[in-house]
C-alpha cells in the first residue's frame, strides 16, 4: 500500500505557473505509474498526465505543451509543472498511484487560477 501528499496549489493568474508535488510513502515507489488527475465543480474527475515507472509519459490534449509531469525515485516524488494555466485549469487535483489493478489517491489540492 501507498499513501500519497500532494502539495503546491494555490492561487494564480492565468498564464500563470505553478509546481505540484506529490509525496509517496508506504511501498516500493518506483515501480507504480504515477499520474495526475484533477476535478472541477459539477465535472468528473480526468487524467490529465501520467508517468510509468520507465518514464514514459501521456498527457490530456488540453495540457499538452503546458504541463510537464516528471518523478524522482530517490525522493519518492511525482511532480506536474504547469505553465501557462487557463481560467479552465481550475480544479482539485490529485495524486494517483496505480499497481496491479490497484488505484490509491491523494487528498488532493486546490488551483484556482484567476484574476
Amino acid at each position: 500500500q501507498v499513501q500519497l501528499v500532494e502539495s503546491g496549489g494555490g492561487l494564480v493568474q492565468p498564464g500563470g505557473s505553478l509546481r505540484l508535488s506529490c509525496a509517496a510513502s508506504g511501498s516500493i515507489f518506483s515501480i507504480y505509474t504515477m499520474g495526475w488527475y484533477r476535478q472541477a465543480p459539477g465535472k468528473q474527475r480526468e487524467l490529465v498526465a501520467a508517468i510509468s515507472s520507465s518514464g514514459s509519459t501521456n498527457y490530456a490534449d488540453s495540457v499538452k505543451g503546458r504541463f510537464t509531469i516528471s518523478r524522482d525515485n530517490a525522493k519518492n516524488t511525482v511532480y506536474l509543472q504547469m505553465n501557462s494555466l487557463k481560467p479552465e485549469d481550475t480544479a482539485v487535483y490529485y495524486c494517483n498511484a496505480y499497481l496491479m489493478r490497484r488505484d490509491y489517491w491523494g487528498q488532493g489540492t486546490q488551483v484556482t487560477v484567476s484574476s
